[in-house]
């Protein structure tokens, strides 16, 4: 008797056909319900979305297997490229062990005690103490409270004040949209907030006129000393910057622009902070763009290129001497947001496509 084997039914995959009939009703849904950022939306339900499906290294596949070389890397994030195999597995098996938990009230979790210390080792100078996050937004409002906490501590509760720069992007809450440096991301919400200033970036291309690079540079950073003395010192807490301003066109500022605002926040006695972003995990050509134009911040933001896109994360890292007058105190560090555990490799560096 001829024995007799089970057979399922390989899946065959779609038609060109059925395959456009689902981008149809995929794009629909996304029209009536799918909120975008930064979109206009009546041209959006005029054209529909565009579709993107899938990605290898640096190519983009859309709709119709349109093939696009992204050299956005996304956002500025995607930066050891896309379909990387040992991303997902790393993040498959940590998931399978751990998908969630908090670290309120003195827990941990080894993906997340790993990456903390790997942070530490990288990050210039005294940036030691890492805070997780889920967004770059997070993470620059993260650093603001420690702003005010460190300032209260020192006595000085009235330096509240921040300083920031035209042009700037640091996020889409309401105390870091007011920081950015961007008129029409505050017009439909009624923004800035109170306690923000804004001084003019390091544009030399756009504003330095008949000036050398060098010498904009110094004049630029002049800037940040003029609104200090204008505010007065004891009222402003910090100045946030990022080292280059991505957003608003890749500002590169002139080599001599962050070691002077460097020496001002130090004379004055302001706090520094780094938005590294964008700038963070090699954009540079080194670990972060402080080792590149050579100065050091009292914090640093970090996300995007933490995990190359691939999951969201971001981190706040703080300087030892800030940490350890905000910590070392005998109540519990109040503030938090629900990140995952954070199944994440620290196998850096990693081979760039």
């Amino acid at each position: 008797m001829a024995s007799q084997h089970k057979t399922s039914a390989v899946p065959t995959a779609p038609s060109p056909e059925q395959r456009a009939q689902q981008r149809q009703i995929l794009r629909e849904g996304d029209r009536r319900h799918h909120i975008h950022p930064f979109t206009d939306h009546q041209a959006l339900a005029q054209s529909g979305a565009f579709i993107a499906e899938r990605a290898s290294g640096s190519t983009l596949y859309g709709e119709g297997d349109l093939a696009l070389l992204d050299a956005m890397a996304g956002l500025a994030c995607v930066n050891v490229g896309y379909g990387r195999p040992e991303l997902a597995q790393a993040a498959s098996a940590a998931m399978r062990d751990l998908a969630y938990y908090h670290s309120f009230q003195a827990v941990t979790n080894p993906h997340a005690a790993a990456l903390s210390a790997r942070i530490a080792e990288l990050a210039p100078g005294s940036l030691n103490r890492v805070f997780f996050a889920n967004s770059g937004s997070e993470a620059n409002e993260t650093i603001l409270k420690c702003v005010r906490a460190y300032w209260r501590l020192k006595g000085a509760p009235e330096r509240q004040h921040i300083i920031a720069r035209d042009y700037a992007y640091h996020g889409s809450t309401m105390l870091t949209t007011s920081l950015n440096g961007l008129p029409v991301m505050h017009q439909a919400f009624g923004l800035p907030m109170p306690g923000i200033s804004h001084i003019e970036a390091p544009y030399w291309y756009r504003l330095g006129g008949d000036l050398d690079p060098e010498a904009y540079g110094r004049k630029a950073a002049a800037a940040l000393k003029a609104k200090i003395m204008e505010l007065g010192r004891d009222q402003v807490a910090a100045f946030i910057a990022e080292p280059i301003q991505v957003t608003s066109g890749v500002i590169m500022p002139p080599s001599s622009y962050w070691p002077e605002i460097s020496a001002i926040c130090k004379e004055e006695g302001i706090l520094l902070i780094a938005d590294e972003v964008v700038t963070g995990f090699g954009r540079t050509g080194h670990w972060f763009a402080q080792n590149h134009y050579g100065f050091e911040a009292d914090f640093m933001t970090l996300a995007k290129g933490l995990t190359s896109g691939y999951m969201p994360l971001a981190a706040a890292v703080v300087a030892d001497p800030i940490a350890d007058l905000v910590l070392d105190q005998a109540a519990p560090f109040s503030m938090g947001s629900p990140h995952r555990a954070i199944p994440w490799p620290v196998r850096w560096p990693m081979k760039i496509w």
